[in-house]
């Protein structure tokens, strides 16, 4: 039986890949750029998944009815869309983890008859206002204005 043997030049070889990432796909066809586009445009939809099982926690899921399984489902993938929608009108400059941190502490309190306080604000919902024409820097705000800006919101 042979004894295996150290291949100085093959080590060498290999040593010029080091800190490279190697993608093996069977599309031969395709340019190396169509092939980057295609592994990032999956790393998106992975990173999607990841998104909506531990930000949007979509699992585990408290209900057993179907209808409300389908509902919780579409819930979570509505908030998916709209989170990236925010996301790419901020140029990716936030992680959609971030936009939904911010996002979950902005709260509005009645303050005093037709007065509303919000009480949370940060850097990353300042420019969502700005992306969305929104201004939320403002902290007292009356119910009319409030629903001036849902009824522009929604066109």
């Amino acid at each position: 039986m042979d004894c295996p043997e150290f291949n100085e030049n093959k080590l060498k070889e290999e040593e010029k890949f080091d800190g490279y990432y190697a993608i093996v796909t069977s599309e031969w066809k395709e340019s190396d750029d169509k092939i980057i586009e295609i592994y990032r445009g999956l790393w998106k939809i992975e990173e999607s998944f990841k998104i909506t099982k531990s930000d949007l926690e979509a699992r585990p899921v408290h209900v057993s009815r179907q209808d409300r399984i389908e509902a919780h489902f579409l819930t979570c993938f509505i908030s998916l869309v709209l989170s990236r929608i925010i996301q790419h009108r901020l140029n990716n400059k936030y992680c959609v983890s971030k936009i939904l941190e911010s996002l979950r502490k902005v709260s509005c309190s009645h303050n005093k008859e037709n007065i509303y306080l919000f009480d949370y604000r940060d850097d990353v919902t300042d420019e969502i206002g700005k992306a969305l024409g929104i201004d939320f820097t403002r902290k007292n705000m009356k119910l009319g204005e409030i629903k001036k800006i849902l009824g522009q919101v929604k066109k």
